[in-house]
């Protein structure tokens, strides 16, 4: 599944003081509102709902094609260099 962005209006001065004191105690407000964001999920989805999710992802995940590795092709391209 793919992941959507966000965006919101929030008081300019009022971010600045927040991501101030965040930054004093090490804290990330990225990090902070993904873990609230987790929290009303688990709050408003219900579990049934979630599980399934949960199980479609993972099946997603493991029918995704791997992507091909660079190296493996650079090595394929030289080895059919220097046979011609």
């Amino acid at each position: 599944m793919k992941n959507t962005t966000l965006t919101m209006s929030f008081n300019t001065e009022r971010l600045d003081a927040l991501t101030y004191h965040m930054g004093k105690k090490e804290a990330d407000l990225q990090e902070e509102l993904k873990d609230y964001l987790q929290k009303l999920y688990e709050k408003y989805v219900p579990q049934a709902t979630r599980e399934y999710l949960d199980d479609r992802i993972a099946r997603e995940e493991n029918t995704r094609p791997s992507r091909p590795n660079r190296q493996r092709n650079a090595d394929r391209q030289a080895e059919e260099r220097s046979s011609v």
